[in-house]
């Protein structure tokens, strides 16, 4: 399983605690939401070019990861 330590970050004085991407300020909600609206992850990453592509996937996996564990509780 990945670490959301390895990826996302949450502290009270970045964004006011909003989980970002590490290293920046990056919400992570904003890659959720332009794949909401359709679009691809290359558009999310030209917009945001402090975010890695693999940090975008690995935060893609962990939430992956996370809703497999809540749907399927051991």
């Amino acid at each position: 399983m990945i670490s959301t330590s390895c990826v996302i970050h949450s502290d009270p004085d970045i964004l006011g605690g909003t989980p970002v991407f590490i290293g920046t300020r990056v919400p992570m909600k904003n890659l959720l939401d332009y794949l909401e609206a359709g679009d691809s992850l290359d558009d999310f990453l030209d917009h945001f070019p402090s975010v890695s592509r693999q940090q975008a996937i690995a935060a893609l996996e962990l939430a992956k990861e996370m809703l497999t564990a809540y749907a399927n509780p051991a």
